[in-house]
């Protein structure tokens, strides 16, 4: 965000048009828009690498490029870590990973016993907003050597944000007994492993062969997979799969319904509940005080998260005959309109979700009304959005009453818009369906 310093010269001498926010409002906890519209317009028809031409198969690996690593260890490190993430790694008495006390709706997912590889986690600034969403592995690689039994951890973050995280951990750190670095991307590398059929516990052969290697159960959805760690960067991994890209993990994750890094959980806005953080086991709602600690354990009390990251398939806005009704099932296609114009225009367009702005407001399709939700991010026809649940959703929030007609999935449309002019006219549109996943109508059920 661009701010002039107050010795700013006026504004019929800037070359810019710059916003001006005074210091006094820099040190409040409240945001400033500050996006143009030529950046939004960017944005919108900015290029991008082409889309999987086909849904990730079934069993596979990938290289996970948008992740970074970084090295924390000291005697200190155990309980420094416990106090600024959502999970806990010390039990009462102080030892690291000797017990871990929770409860979650999925709490057979979320115990930390000792010698655990390892968890997901996040995050938080002080008013309960997330930060950075992580993966967290006790280091047994021997990254840092000097360290004792349980005292070495490597925290993995979205790779754009890796740097801010070393700088949010150094302002913490003040005289505690804890070191840390950022990995180099060659020293060691994380990878996602899939497999329903073979993978069913670490100790399966297809991963006890590997060496040099941290695995994790990847425990946020169902058919996740597992995480792993391994010395030798992008060297590859010795498992009998298909080897896809990163991009083919985002289409697998999108399906699932699984929100990771900033583009998709925004920094100091989402809620861990609101990012599902609760339903993929990523937070203990009973251990001690955290950064953030306050609003999240009073959400959880309170009973009621009205709005949810949820997959979502995108569609024409006029539709052929073929799409009479909105779609009833979440299916992955390279493209949302594919070798015809946009709103029925000839031509040879094609349009995919990547070439759609983030954070724009979701709308029922023909009326006016509160949004219903914001759009994230995606690729091909499908992607993730911040979803109301009683708008765009049959699912029914506990002591809650819809202000309208319940939803209808046969009648209830939705639209996303971006490029108008300043009458509301021009610019483009795709209708959106939000999908709620089996895994998670049952962890919501359970939370209940």
């Amino acid at each position: 965000m661009q701010i002039l310093p107050r010795s700013a010269p006026g504004r019929g001498l800037s070359p810019l048009p710059l916003p001006f926010v005074c210091q006094s409002c820099q040190r409040s906890l409240r945001r400033f828009s500050v996006t143009s519209r030529r950046a939004s317009a960017a944005t919108a028809t900015a290029p991008s690498t082409p889309p999987p031409s086909s849904s990730p198969p079934p069993s596979g690996y990938a290289l996970l490029t948008s992740r970074r690593l970084i090295s924390l260890a000291g005697p200190d490190a155990p309980r420094f870590l416990h106090g600024l993430i959502t999970r806990s790694v010390v039990d009462e008495s102080g030892g690291a990973g000797a017990r871990h006390r929770h409860n979650t709706p999925v709490s057979s997912h979320t115990s930390l016993a000792a010698g655990a590889p390892g968890f997901y986690s996040g995050f938080l600034n002080a008013t309960g907003r997330v930060l950075y969403d992580v993966f967290v592995y006790r280091d047994t690689l021997g990254i840092s050597a000097d360290a004792a039994d349980g005292e070495a951890f490597i925290v993995e973050v979205d790779a754009a944000q890796v740097h801010t995280l070393a700088s949010h951990i150094k302002r913490y750190k003040l005289r505690s007994k804890t070191s840390f670095r950022v990995l180099d991307e060659g020293e060691v590398a994380a990878w996602q492993v899939w497999d329903g059929s073979s993978l069913s516990s670490p100790g399966s052969p297809l991963l006890s062969q590997l060496k040099d290697s941290i695995v994790l159960p990847d425990t946020r959805a169902p058919g996740m997979g597992y995480r792993v760690l391994r010395r030798g960067g992008a060297s590859g991994l010795d498992v009998d799969l298909a080897q896809c890209d990163d991009d083919a993990y985002r289409v697998r994750r999108y399906l699932l319904g699984v929100a990771e890094g900033q583009a998709e959980i925004p920094r100091e806005q989402a809620l861990p509940l609101e990012a599902n953080m609760d339903l993929m086991g990523g937070i203990d709602f009973r251990k001690g005080c955290y950064v953030g600690q306050e609003l999240t354990i009073r959400t959880r009390h309170r009973g009621i998260v009205r709005k949810r990251i949820l997959p979502c398939l995108l569609y024409p806005p006029n539709p052929s005959s073929s799409f009479s009704s909105p779609p009833g099932a979440l299916e992955y296609k390279p493209y949302i309109i594919s070798h015809e114009g946009i709103h029925g225009e000839e031509g040879k367009e094609e349009l995919s979700a990547e070439n759609i702005p983030a954070n724009l407001s979701i709308g029922r399709d023909g009326a006016k009304g509160r949004s219903a939700g914001t759009w994230l991010r995606g690729v091909g026809n499908v992607g993730l959005a911040l979803c109301r649940l009683q708008i765009m959703t049959d699912v029914e929030l506990p002591g809650e009453t819809a202000a309208g007609a319940p939803f209808d999935p046969t009648r209830d449309e939705f639209v996303v818009k971006w490029g108008m002019d300043e009458e509301g006219g021009g610019g483009q549109s795709v209708k959106i369906k939000a999908f709620v996943p089996d895994w998670m109508r049952e962890r919501l059920q359970e939370g209940t």
